[in-house]
């Protein structure tokens, strides 16, 4: 994976952790030991969802560039449909609180949103390829008459 992707995913993922360790101090203060479960949970399934659909939208855009909007628009959809299937199968649990999942996985997933478009804006991402220095001298062709 090279730099610039690794300093994406990092510059989404801490800020989103950032943001679960608050939710699960919020929900260990109002929901107790349950509450705090359910929010590294969410956290977790956030960070995980959200990585693997990153790095597959990277690597779609190395290799198939003029696949890379219907690829991002394709992956936000089925990641949104995976976290409601995730919180629909879990709502009933027993495990931790549903209702601290719930709002944990919601502040996350915003999280990241704003901290990928934060490190997108703040990328140094070139739009146009540049000419090598060989590309501006003029080649010599036909005979030096």
């Amino acid at each position: 994976m090279p730099s610039n992707d690794v300093r994406t995913l990092l510059q989404t993922a801490v800020p989103t952790a950032a943001a679960g360790v608050v939710a699960a101090a919020v929900s260990a203060g109002v929901a107790g030991g349950k509450g705090a479960v359910g929010a590294v949970v969410a956290t977790l399934v956030v960070i995980l969802f959200m990585g693997i659909g990153l790095v597959v939208l990277q690597r779609t855009a190395r290799s198939l560039p003029h696949l890379f909007q219907a690829m991002g628009l394709m992956l936000y959809t089925a990641q949104l449909l995976l976290l409601f299937i995730f919180v629909a199968v879990f709502k009933d649990t027993s495990l931790f609180n549903p209702k601290a999942f719930a709002i944990t996985l919601v502040a996350t997933t915003l999280a990241w949103i704003g901290a990928q478009a934060r490190a997108h804006m703040k990328a140094k991402i070139l739009y146009v390829e540049p000419e090598s220095s060989d590309a501006r001298e003029p080649k010599k062709t036909g005979s030096s008459a």
